[in-house]
């Protein structure tokens, strides 16, 4: 019951996090799952809670879903996802796990420096310029991470911070995003077999701590402004960084 409660404290406040932003409670919250819960467990638990939590902001804030930037983003990273799931079986990706998490530490830290010295952020990039190319290619790169690490996530908000700077449109696209490719991996876990009861019942009783995160972090993401909200998603993107440094 304590390795539940536990669990559980973790699940509300990465949650909560997610809630503000649309992104990032797998990868704050797996290192500690599953070590509390085997992680075979772990895994199977977080890919459900997440996707209970996305699947809510996808069907209540449904209006502020941009679709064009959601199939273009969806396309994108289903081209790597196979090829990131391929990869998982037949590569030693330690080394490759901690290239992005650099990555990911040098873009975040960068961002973060302009808003702390009020540079203006960039508007969005048109799509039928070769400038987005780039963008592109980090989306794709982004299905292979999800397919290797199952957090995919800090590439596709590099391109989603930059194409979608309204918060509430930005947390919308990328929680149908989740929906979609956690739907998937779910399907996998049934379709495997995987998916056990005890797996199950330690879902359903963490459940009301997913809940008690979304109310949380709705309440603070109507609170915050745009500026506050890149503080936060660039913060969490920093976070990110060092987690997948550390573990």
């Amino acid at each position: 019951m304590m390795s539940i409660l536990l669990s559980g404290l973790v699940v509300f406040i990465t949650h909560t996090l997610e809630a503000v932003t649309g992104f990032g409670c797998a990868v704050l919250a797996m290192p500690f799952v599953t070590a509390l819960l085997g992680i075979r467990m772990g895994v199977m638990v977080i890919t459900v809670l997440a996707w209970i939590l996305a699947l809510y902001f996808a069907v209540v804030k449904f209006r502020e879903i941009d679709w064009k930037q959601y199939f273009i983003i969806t396309g994108f990273m289903l081209l790597g996802l196979p090829i990131g799931m391929y990869l998982f079986r037949s590569i030693d990706s330690s080394n490759l796990k901690m290239i992005l998490a650099t990555f990911i530490l040098v873009v975040s830290t960068h961002q973060l420096y302009k808003l702390g010295r009020n540079i203006e952020t960039k508007p969005p990039i048109r799509t039928k310029t070769r400038a987005v190319l780039p963008y592109y290619l980090m989306l794709t790169l982004g299905g292979i991470v999800h397919g290797i690490f199952s957090s995919g996530g800090p590439l596709v908000v590099l391109y989603a911070s930059r194409q979608l700077q309204d918060k509430g449109k930005f947390r919308a696209t990328l929680c149908l995003l989740w929906v979609t490719l956690n739907t998937i991996i779910i399907a996998t876990y049934l379709f495997e077999g995987s998916f056990t009861a005890p797996i199950a019942k330690t879902t359903a009783l963490l459940v009301p701590f997913v809940i008690a995160g979304i109310f949380a972090g709705e309440k603070i993401h109507d609170k915050v402004n745009e500026r506050t909200f890149s503080l936060i998603v660039f913060g969490m993107l920093f976070l990110t960084a060092i987690f997948m440094l550390i573990f």
